[in-house]
C-alpha cells in the first residue's frame, strides 16, 4: 500500500507549513487527486490515520476532492473531458490526445491553527 508512503511525504510537507507560520496544530486537509493519479482516495484515508498519528496533524481532517480527467486534441485542438479507459476527442473523435489533467495528486489547502485559536 504505497498511500502510506504518499501521506509520510503529504505529512512532511503540511509539517513544514505548519513550523512556517508558527501554528501548534493542522485541523483540516485537502487534497485533490485525479483518477489515474494512481491513489485510491479510500486508501489514502486510512492512511492518513496512521501517518498523522504524534504529528501536528494529529486530529486533522482529511478532505479528498476528485479531479477530471482532460485530454487535448492534437487535430482540432479541443480540450474535452474524457474517460480513463478512452482518451478520445470529445470534439473530434481523433485518437491524438495530449493529457492535460487527471494524474495529479495536489495538496490543496492546509487550515492552520495558531497559539491563540486563531485559524490561517
Amino acid at each position: 500500500m504505497h498511500e502510506l508512503s504518499v501521506c509520510q511525504h503529504l505529512i512532511g510537507q503540511v509539517e513544514a507549513l505548519a513550523r512556517e507560520h508558527g501554528a501548534v496544530r493542522v485541523s483540516r486537509i485537502v487534497v485533490r487527486i485525479g483518477p489515474l493519479a494512481g491513489v485510491e482516495a479510500a486508501l489514502l484515508e486510512q492512511a492518513f490515520t496512521l501517518a498523522r498519528a504524534g504529528t501536528v496533524a494529529d486530529q486533522a481532517e482529511l478532505a479528498t476532492e476528485s479531479l477530471p480527467i482532460q485530454v487535448r486534441c492534437t487535430v482540432c485542438g479541443a480540450v474535452t473531458t474524457v474517460t480513463a479507459n478512452r482518451l478520445i476527442c470529445g470534439a473530434c473523435g481523433d485518437w491524438h490526445t495530449e493529457l492535460q489533467s487527471g494524474d495529479e495528486l495536489l495538496l490543496t489547502s492546509v487550515e492552520l491553527e495558531l497559539e491563540d485559536n486563531e485559524y490561517v
